[in-house]
């Protein structure tokens, strides 16, 4: 059976989508309420790029969030889980960014573009909605919106040589998470070292939307000669490469989980002298140890197809004791994996654990890295 995704009022459209149209997408998704492309019709070929060529992808969806004021520092410190002291102009920061009981609700990068002026580039939360309420609740002289800026990610092992091409040698020297504000033929841009995937490569923040289609152009026509390929961000690779997805492995709506539970607890700076949203609630998560943890899955069996959905991982009693968040079959290492939680009461029991799938029951194993044994 076919499923289409319905265009409608309710969902934008990136300044990209023509041009992904025209490059034959097959399959949308929505994120921050935006058509996201999902793959182009050959999800194989569009791993193989990012793995050994370069893949171009559309994510203008990764909406920013901007916050500039007198008290913009002053509201980034608070919303955010990190000490944002020594931050630069020119430099991002990976910031998780909790509610007032500790729960994650956003992981965005932040990107320092002048004293008082920030981005934070989102995950699928609406930041925007919660970051202008807290500013306005604690009297914050401070302007937080969404400006008309388009991320497209230019990933894989040949990513350097096509901005290269399109910029100068100069972006060679730029550090991971480095950026500086630029331009293309006099369309504006801010340049970073970044993206979802472990391949490396780079994002351009376009900064006029009405010429996404002129841009798309531009990098396609300087990677053909690199095989460059439109493509998307990979769930295969960010498995294999153990990449958080804050709304596939968990989100404040399905699996609520804190920065101790999927990994990030050492980007919870308690010694920062001010206060932060949930840090009251994550020093008594600390205190009293995190009740899961993130781990890497192999699940037995033959090759899995789609999976849609989060499931339950059960003992041989059918107690739920964790969860399998997101799991595919890997080409590259063999198996079946996945990511997702267990109870840290887990640990050491050896219990035989297995989820229920729609074929049957299958054996899962927790593992602390991919690979053949």
């Amino acid at each position: 059976m076919t499923f289409h995704i319905g265009i409608g009022p309710n969902n934008r459209k990136s300044c990209y989508f023509d041009a992904t149209v025209a490059a034959g997408v097959a399959c949308f998704s929505v994120y921050n309420h935006m058509f996201i492309p999902a793959h182009f019709g050959d999800p194989e070929a569009e791993y193989d790029a990012l793995m050994t060529g370069v893949a171009m992808w559309d994510v203008a969806a990764q909406r920013q969030v901007e916050i500039a004021g007198p008290d913009a520092f002053e509201l980034i410190q608070y919303l955010t889980t990190r000490d944002m002291t020594k931050t630069r102009v020119g430099q991002g920061r990976y910031v998780p960014i909790c509610n007032h009981e500790g729960l994650l609700i956003n992981d965005p990068v932040l990107l320092m573009l002048e004293a008082g002026r920030y981005w934070l580039s989102i995950a699928d939360s609406d930041i925007a909605l919660w970051a202008s309420a807290i500013a306005a609740e604690r009297g914050m002289d401070v302007r937080v919106h969404e400006p008309d800026v388009s991320p497209l990610a230019i990933q894989g092992p040949k990513a350097e040589r096509v901005v290269a091409e399109l910029f100068g040698d100069w972006v060679k020297e730029l550090s991971y998470f480095g950026f500086r504000q630029t331009e293309l033929r006099s369309i504006p841009l801010v340049l970073a070292r970044s993206g979802w995937s472990k391949q490396g490569g780079f994002e351009l923040y376009l900064q006029d939307g009405t010429r996404g289609t002129e841009l798309w152009d531009m990098v396609q026509a300087a990677g053909a000669r690199h095989g460059i390929r439109p493509g998307a961000p990979n769930d295969r690779e960010r498995i294999e490469s153990g990449l958080v997805s804050y709304g596939a492995d968990g989100r404040l709506q399905v699996n609520p989980c804190n920065p101790f539970e999927i990994g990030l607890g050492g980007l919870v700076d308690f010694a920062k002298p001010e206060d932060f949203v949930g840090k009251a609630a994550l020093q008594r998560i600390k205190a009293e140890g995190a009740a899961r943890r993130r781990v890497r899955y192999v699940i037995e069996g033959a090759p899995l197809g789609a999976f849609e959905h989060a499931l339950p991982v059960l003992t041989g009693k059918g107690v739920s004791v964790g969860v399998l968040s997101e799991a595919i079959y890997s080409q590259r290492f063999g198996a079946n994996i996945g990511v997702g939680m267990i109870s840290t009461q887990m640990d050491e029991t050896g219990e035989t654990l297995h989820v229920e799938m729609a074929e049957g029951g299958r054996r899962v194993e927790i593992r602390a890295e991919f690979g053949d044994g």
